[in-house]
């Protein structure tokens, strides 16, 4: 990257502004202590100057004592000096500027959302029930990876893609957003077809890491595809396997009656299933039974299966202090001209 200080000019006034300096980094910063040093050599230079210079007593009269711009200019070699010599220790001091540039990237993982959208997702156990407590944590969990594709698999009485592998977060979230009950027309909880439409999905994918993240409600009814064999396959392709069981067992509130009272039905849950399937798939079994305990199982796993985020660094470091040499020498120049020359005769007369 061309720094753009690379087309201003040397002799430019820009090298001595405020702003210039503050942006600047010294590799020897103790240097510019010097310039402090300067003013007391003149000083006491001067004081042996005075002791070594030869008076004569002259008399004169007030009318006599009168001030000249010359009188001022005599001190044109000395502050000359003082220039040169402050901006070499500046040159000394090496100002840099550096760019540095970060790469970050990861390989990322492959991630199947298997999402259960059976009528009993409808149970309001969680607020508001358990399928828009489930739409919730999964759009916080998409938020949440980068690099990663992501698809989602819905099932009922059967299962369908919703979503292919993709990167594009925003479809997905919107996907998620627009899941209802009525998607899938018949009945029950297939979750052995779930897993095969996983399974499908992810059988050419050639990520290092594929995971399932399998969120469910009740037993598996439906289908034609045993869970457990479905597993065994999904887990013979690489894929690991997260099951969640979403709601509480016993009466729970499924609707609401013509008085607008909650109804209460009985639900069964089948964990022994839902736990095989994850140790199966060398992942983990979670039960959740409010929306506080779902938001934290999805970020544990968010945290468990991150990869490895690699970053590459470039450092370019441009020096300046050519440009304090070059000015250093140009008041180097003016004082020797001062000093050997007739103006010297001048300033000192």
């Amino acid at each position: 990257m061309v720094s753009p200080e690379t087309t201003i000019p040397w002799y430019s006034v820009y090298w001595f502004s405020p702003s210039t300096f503050k942006a600047f980094t010294w590799s020897y910063p103790e240097i510019l202590l010097g310039i402090a040093a300067i003013p007391l050599l003149f000083f006491i230079r001067w004081l042996l100057h005075l002791k070594t210079t030869q008076k004569l007593p002259v008399a004169l009269t007030q009318k006599d004592l009168k001030t000249s711009l010359l009188n001022s200019i005599r001190i044109v070699p000395g502050l000359l000096l003082f220039i040169c010599i402050a901006l070499l220790l500046v040159a000394l001091a090496r100002p840099q500027k550096t760019n540095e540039k970060v790469e970050q990237w990861t390989e990322g993982i492959d991630i199947m959302l298997a999402i259960d959208i059976s009528r009993s997702m409808e149970i309001a156990d969680f607020t508001p029930n358990r399928l828009d407590a489930a739409k919730k944590v999964a759009n916080k969990f998409i938020d949440g990876r980068i690099q990663d594709r992501i698809g989602i698999v819905v099932f009922s009485g059967d299962a369908f893609s919703l979503a292919p592998l993709t990167t594009d977060y925003g479809l997905l979230k919107s996907l998620i957003n627009e899941m209802t009950f009525s998607m899938i027309e018949s009945r029950g909880t297939a979750i052995g077809s779930a897993l095969a439409v996983v399974t499908n999905r992810m059988r050419e994918s050639a990520s290092k890491s594929k995971v399932c993240i399998l969120l469910s409600d009740g037993d598996s009814n439906a289908g034609n595809i045993d869970p457990i064999t479905a597993a065994e396959l999904a887990a013979a392709f690489g894929i690991k396997i997260y099951t969640i069981v979403i709601g509480k067992e016993g009466m729970v509130p499924f609707g609401k009656d013509f008085f607008g009272r909650p109804n209460m039905i009985e639900n069964n849950v089948d964990e022994t299933t839902m736990r095989k399937i994850a140790e199966i798939g060398n992942g983990e079994f979670y039960r959740v039974l409010d929306n506080k305990a779902l938001e934290r199982v999805f970020s544990q796993i968010d945290k468990l299966e991150k990869a490895e985020i690699k970053e590459t660094r470039f450092k370019d470091t441009a020096d300046y202090y050519t440009i304090y040499v070059n000015w250093s020498i140009l008041f180097l120049l003016a004082w020797l001209f001062t000093k050997l020359t007739f103006i010297s005769n001048v300033l000192q007369d």
